[in-house]
């Protein structure tokens, strides 16, 4: 008994100091991230270079976008679970939030609650200069997304990823 609860009593502290864990501190330069594009809608458009991806830590995810000129990364939406918070490295736009839209340039910190007061769109608005900024998010196993606009809601987590018009909803016991 005494054997077994030493090696329990080691376990623990190893666990509490981080031995035996896969997670190591990350270091990395901005420019030698690789960069995926996306670009399916004229509006939208961006280079994302992931830091910290869905999945390689627990409760967060961070990622480098740049936004080209006169485009957004995504239409107007709000987390349900997600927070979010953007620090502007570089570049100018226009930030539509619930009370209007607001300028936001280099050096800004941009927090957003997981409601609809934390609904956000970011827009470069400068017709030769690249938008850059880091992408803090919380990150919870299912998250849903609404997207006030265009009345839709995403589904992302749990294997999936889905976007839904919101007039699509059915009774709890449809089809039951």
């Amino acid at each position: 008994f005494q054997r077994k609860r030493h090696r329990t009593i080691l376990r623990t502290r190893r666990q509490m100091q981080g031995i035996g864990r896969n997670r190591m501190i990350k270091k990395a330069k901005i420019n030698e991230l690789q960069a995926e594009h996306k670009c399916t809608n004229a509006k939208y458009e961006y280079h994302k270079r992931p830091f910290v991806s869905r999945g390689e830590a627990s409760q967060c995810v961070v990622n480098i976008y740049h936004i080209p000129p006169m485009k957004s990364a995504y239409p107007y939406h709000y987390h349900c679970k997600n927070e979010e918070t953007f620090y502007i490295i570089s570049g100018s736009g226009t930030l539509k939030t619930p009370e209007g839209e607001m300028a936001v340039e280099a050096g800004d910190l941009l927090f957003f609650p997981a409601d609809a007061g934390g609904a956000h769109k970011l827009t470069n608005t400068s017709p030769a200069e690249m938008l850059t900024y880091i992408d803090f998010d919380t990150n919870n196993d299912v998250e849903a997304v609404i997207y006030p606009d265009s009345n839709k809601i995403g589904i992302w987590g749990s294997g999936t990823n889905k976007v839904f018009q919101v007039e699509d909803e059915v009774d709890y016991y449809d089809g039951e």
